[in-house]
């Protein structure tokens, strides 16, 4: 039986040689290439051994996106969500639904500690917001499931961690792999966690940017696909050891599909149900690698756009006439076609930065060998 490949550093996708889809990238090849979006995290990890409920071993965190440089409940913006399965769990939605808009930063972290991430962010907000009088917040936090390597009923995630991720977010290259929310996710049974790519289109078709970041949680490994050679059925479970076997010695039943969150930045002019539209097009790039929304699995996209800035938040007057911009449905295409090539390097970046990792009970996950994909990738 094969191991993971731990002895070549981990690399992005491109540095092996491979390239999703026709688009260009943007500087940094991430969602922060959308001017304005930073990203920060707050990795947790403690502990070896059996499993200790409230003491580990601990492999979590959380990962929270900034959408703009200033006070986005101040300045909110457009925004859409889409959903392809709902077994999971992204607070907010419902006022984004309803208002069209993001008033929050954008968080992600572990199922059991959502409740914890929302909170932490509106006290982080009440602590700093210029308009006491009327603050209020429905924020927006995403989660997937890390239980099978993280003491997830301990509660690890703390306030502090939260404060922590949005002090450090940052523009620029984002950590990718076992970081920030990402740390004990799993995807197609390899290693998974956080990932993040970008496409800019070309002048004459808007020269707008489309970043994405995800938390990726999800899948089968024969269902994985990179620029579509079935790698998942060329590296089995064999060669390089899953976990859904060991799982259901476990717990005697079958293990779940896992989940993804998918957050997707855009400097066009969108209205809002045009970021929904968009947002939608995350499920092509995510089918693409293999995921099929499994009825075990949370699939849930949100997608924001930047290009209409200076809209009214809390401190406006509801009478207020607001003008904006939107572009035409015609040159919606294009949009789509950048989000879904950066959806998929963005899963396909987590899985190839994400590193072996040892959990609770000595449970070991394999990264994705990458010398092996790219023999049987020819790059």
């Amino acid at each position: 039986m094969r191991r993971s490949d731990d002895l070549m550093p981990r690399r992005r996708l491109r540095d092996l040689g491979v390239t999703i889809g026709r688009l260009p990238t943007g500087r940094y090849n991430a969602i922060t290439d959308v001017a304005g979006v930073r990203v920060g995290h707050s990795t947790i990890v403690a502990g070896e051994g059996p499993l200790v409920v409230g003491e580990g071993p601990v492999r979590t965190g959380v990962t929270v996106i900034m959408p703009h440089e200033g006070d986005i409940g101040l300045e909110p913006l457009f925004a859409g969500s889409h959903m392809l399965n709902g077994n999971g769990e992204m607070t907010g939605l419902l006022w984004v639904k309803e208002s069209g808009m993001l008033t929050s930063p954008i968080a992600i972290t572990n199922t059991h500690s959502v409740g914890l991430v929302r909170d932490a962010l509106i006290a982080y907000e009440a602590k700093s917001t210029r308009r006491p009088e009327l603050f209020w917040s429905l924020p927006v936090v995403g989660e997937t499931y890390d239980g099978w390597l993280n003491d997830i009923n301990g509660m690890h995630v703390t306030r502090e961690h939260v404060w922590a991720a949005i002090e450090s977010a940052a523009g620029g290259p984002v950590a990718e792999g076992c970081v920030g929310g990402g740390t004990g996710m799993i995807c197609h049974e390899f290693k998974g966690g956080i990932g993040t790519a970008s496409r800019r289109l070309p002048d004459e078709e808007g020269g707008w940017t489309v970043g994405v970041l995800v938390q990726a949680n999800y899948g089968e490994r024969h269902l994985l696909r990179i620029d579509g050679l079935p790698i998942g059925e060329l590296i089995p479970c064999s060669e390089v050891p899953g976990f859904r076997e060991a799982r259901r010695d476990a717990t005697g039943r079958d293990a779940g599909d896992g989940s993804i969150i998918i957050i997707v930045a855009t400097d066009a002019p969108l209205l809002p149900h045009q970021c929904e539209r968009l947002a939608q097009r995350a499920t092509i790039g995510l089918a693409r690698v293999g995921g099929i929304g499994a009825n075990s699995s949370g699939d849930i996209f949100l997608a924001f756009a930047t290009g209409n800035r200076g809209l009214p938040g809390a401190e406006v007057s509801s009478r207020e006439i607001a003008s904006c911009r939107m572009i035409a449905n015609d040159a919606m295409t294009p949009l789509f076609e950048a989000c879904a090539e950066a959806t998929e390097e963005a899963i396909l970046n987590a899985l190839c930065m994400a590193t072996t990792t040892t959990g609770i009970h000595g449970r070991v996950i394999h990264a994705l060998p990458l010398e092996r994909v790219r023999s049987l990738l020819g790059t």
